[in-house]
């Protein structure tokens, strides 16, 4: 199977599924809830790589842009999208992405692994906060603590679970750990 030119979609559309799954585990906290859905950007990125990580998410975002209840809380709609919480999805796109391109190209041990996968919050708080604080009128300190702040332990224990996940299932992947199948 792993040699069929339908493997990597079909992981794709698996991890688009995993995130709706994942998004659906909330604890509502205020306008931005805790939610799994992050993991399953990290893992996207780390084991389907830049390009298929980022795709997972773009088909995951256009289900919940289109009316199927995907976002966390089974909401969806374009309202989401535009609301709060909007900055957060676009940047689920970049993360899987940056991830999958990080991983592919500097491939190494598990805490290296940690490392790179670090740098995925990154790529969804940045935008996700950027936006909360435009569309709340919050000041840049309010929607830190509001949008960010609340979420760095849990998404610190993220990083280290999805990087676990990452190097045991990547190597079953196609183009496993090598940085010149990413290119692909």
């Amino acid at each position: 199977m792993k040699k069929s030119p339908l493997f990597m979609p079909i992981l794709c559309a698996l991890f688009a599924a995993l995130t709706i799954v994942c998004s659906q585990i909330i604890i509502p906290i205020g306008p931005v809830p805790i939610s799994m859905g992050t993991f399953a950007v990290l893992l996207a990125g780390g084991i389907l790589g830049a390009k298929y990580g980022a795709l997972s998410q773009i088909v995951y975002v256009t289900l919940g842009i289109c009316g199927v209840p995907v976002f966390a809380g089974f909401r969806s709609g374009l309202a989401v999208l535009a609301g709060p919480t909007g900055g957060f999805l676009v940047g689920y796109i970049i993360a899987a992405f940056v991830v999958g391109f990080l991983i592919r190209r500097f491939p190494g041990r598990y805490y290296k692994t940690i490392l790179l996968m670090a740098v995925g919050p990154l790529c969804y708080f940045l935008p996700g906060f950027l936006w909360f604080m435009a569309m709340t009128g919050n000041g840049a300190w309010a929607s830190l603590t509001i949008a960010v702040l609340p979420f760095l332990p849990g998404d610190a224990a993220k990083v280290i679970l999805a990087a676990l996940l990452t190097q045991r299932l990547r190597p079953l992947t196609p183009s496993g750990l090598s940085p010149a199948a990413s290119a692909k």
